[in-house]
């Protein structure tokens, strides 16, 4: 289609004139603003306030990834037998509210310890895994399937705009308020972000009636439909060694590269930007290429510029950009394919299954993530951080080898209701001749 043909879609900024998405938008937007804050402030109160160690300051990250890991799965079987998942959102930024609100309050009666700080991030980190495995039922109940990639692109451009943002409005508001008071911000944001979501009104997807616990149904269907499974083997693959890398960044760059602070703020504010290009950039992508082949492409546009961090070498404005172009590389490649892999994910998933399979797929992306900053600090240790960085880069390369040889490469639309499975099927219930929809078969729009 021209630029110019009646027939184009409505750009994605449209969406935000039809209310379910647009509250829906903004509770996503408003919450991301306070996770930028968390993300700085509660390890400088750690280090500022209660002189935190290395051991400490790991076990910090352990604690808030740790839920990720354990609770995933039976938090997707939970929720898919819930008639209202968006209530049980609700309550999670509630909860977290509480969490992060206790921080500036215990630091105020002079009572803040680090296992005060560790239960904290333990919780915000058990509320989140609830958050996100009722996420996409809700998503699905406020867009038709045809929006899908343009709503998630409007996600993920207010996730880069909050990358880009977030850690300069973060240091300063910590600089100001002191980290624990900092907080207090934060936990707004996560009131602001709960009125918003009691203010949608819409239908979602009637609860699963699965037998027993319903804890291996979502592996059953991942393990079962080919191309998914192949998806998320990359995802995992890519989130644990990308880990390996984000552990150490920040130590090779200053150590190693010898890199300012506002030197290595520059590189971070990249990644930021490249993902507003790869927002922008992505729905025209899958209009073009197909949906599939951008999942593909965004997964080459993520690990390939990867090998530019332990290559980087010499004067230090070259350095500079060669780490800037690289992250800028990188952050528009995971926008390209965070958007088209999670509309493709969000299709192809029956929703009777939704939740227990976000659980998995929760499990696969953010689970690892502990075990890649734990082999971080091991080879690190054992070898040096240039060898380790180079290990991190040739394992987030060859995740891509997951996805090459999956029918994705086929797929040019999203699949269809008619591909779906009948409500409260099982795994076991798929046609084997074509499970769940294989959008593999799905032919071109």
């Amino acid at each position: 289609m021209s630029a110019a043909d009646p027939r184009d879609p409505p750009p994605p900024a449209g969406l935000l004139r039809e209310r379910g998405f647009r509250l829906y938008w903004s509770a996503h937007s408003i919450s991301l603003v306070g996770d930028e804050i968390t993300i700085l402030a509660i390890p400088l109160a750690a280090v500022l306030l209660l002189d935190a160690g290395p051991a400490e300051m790991g076990w910090l990250t352990a604690v808030a990834l740790l839920p990720s890991l354990l609770l995933s799965i039976p938090g997707g079987a939970w929720a898919d037998r819930q008639a209202n998942r968006r209530r049980a959102m609700i309550v999670s930024d509630l909860g977290r509210f509480a969490a992060v609100a206790s921080v500036p309050l215990a630091y105020a009666m002079d009572a803040l310890t680090m296992t005060h700080l560790y239960v904290t991030e333990c919780v915000v980190g058990a509320f989140t895994v609830l958050f996100r495995v009722c996420n996409h039922h809700v998503y699905a109940s406020v867009l038709t399937p045809d929006r899908y990639v343009d709503g998630n692109s409007l996600l993920s451009g207010s996730r880069s705009a909050a990358a880009v943002a977030g850690p300069g409005a973060g240091g300063g508001l910590v600089q100001v308020l002191t980290a624990p008071f900092a907080l207090v911000l934060d936990a707004v944001t996560y009131l602001v972000s709960a009125l918003c979501l009691g203010r949608i009104r819409a239908a979602e997807a009637p609860p699963a009636r699965h037998r027993g616990t319903g804890l291996t149904d979502g592996l059953r269907w991942v393990t079962a439909n080919r191309d998914p499974g192949l998806l998320i083997a990359g995802v995992a693959m890519l989130s644990l060694f990308n880990t390996l890398l984000v552990t150490l960044f920040v130590l090779y760059a200053t150590d190693e590269l010898g890199l300012s602070p506002g030197l290595l703020g520059l590189v971070f504010a990249m990644v930021g930007l490249g993902g507003l290009a790869g927002a922008y950039l992505a729905p025209r992508v899958v209009r073009r290429i197909g949906l599939g082949p951008a999942i593909i492409a965004g997964f080459a546009g993520f690990s390939l510029p990867l090998p530019l961090v332990p290559l980087a070498d010499g004067p230090t404005p070259l350095v500079v950009a060669v780490l800037a172009a690289s992250q800028f590389a990188c952050g528009c490649g995971v926008a390209v394919m965070d958007i088209s892999a999670n509309s493709y994910l969000i299709a192809v998933i029956p929703p009777t299954l939704r939740s227990r399979v976000m659980g998995v797929i929760q499990t696969s992306n953010f689970g690892v993530r502990p075990v890649g900053a734990v082999l971080a600090g091991t080879l690190g240790a054992a070898l040096g951080l240039r060898p380790t960085m180079w290990i991190g880069t040739v394992g987030a390369v060859l995740s891509v080898l997951w996805v090459l040889p999956s029918g994705l490469r086929y797929v040019t639309a999203l699949p269809t209701a008619s591909g779906a499975p009948p409500p409260d099927a099982t795994p076991a219930d798929t046609p084997a001749d074509n499970p769940a929809g294989n959008p593999a078969k799905v032919p071109a729009e």
